[in-house]
């Protein structure tokens, strides 16, 4: 997929992404249940701001928190996207979704990625859309997703995403698998 234009909304509509609703409004959304890709926007253009604590779970121990100057040096100006996601394996879009939502509310999840989004003050006006596939396992379009989003804002990663493959290593800045 060679970038064409900006990750929007409109564009990724356009794509197949369905959804865009804040992470609130997933459980009576209909997610589907099979493997795909998601991801996270923020349609707000303006500077973020950040809390100073996560209010997202803690995950074996780790608090998911992270300095104001992680967090504004992660940031990608200019970008709609935040985080780019696949659910594959055993959890397919409706549980891998629902376990982020809940790792947002403080509860304890198997989500541990995408955990920055969590300390943006307005995190409960990001959307979630999501891209259903067919094949079993979405890594490929997970990483061609992210590497276009490299191509369009010269090398950097979304917002939340701490780490470029998508092979389940461990997370750099934690040691923790995702």
């Amino acid at each position: 997929m060679s970038p064409t234009s900006e990750l929007t909304q409109r564009t990724l509509t356009a794509r197949g992404f369905r959804g865009f609703v804040p992470f609130r409004e997933l459980p009576g959304s209909n997610v589907p249940t099979g493997h795909g890709i998601y991801v996270v926007i923020r349609t707000d253009a303006s500077p973020p701001s950040f809390l100073p604590t996560s209010p997202a779970g803690h995950l074996k121990g780790r608090d998911p928190s992270a300095t104001a100057d992680r967090l504004g040096d992660a940031w990608v100006d200019g970008a709609t996207v935040v985080y780019i996601g696949k659910a594959a394996g055993r959890d397919g879009l409706s549980q891998r979704l629902a376990d982020y939502r809940r790792h947002g509310t403080g509860l304890l999840a198997g989500h541990w990625g995408g955990r920055y989004v969590w300390q943006l003050t307005d995190s409960d006006a990001l959307l979630v859309g999501w891209l259903p596939m067919t094949e079993d396992d979405p890594t490929e379009a997970e990483q061609d997703l992210i590497d276009e989003f490299k191509e369009l804002h010269g090398g950097a990663l979304p917002f939340a995403n701490l780490r470029n493959n998508t092979r389940k290593a461990p997370d750099a800045e934690t040691g923790i698998d995702h």
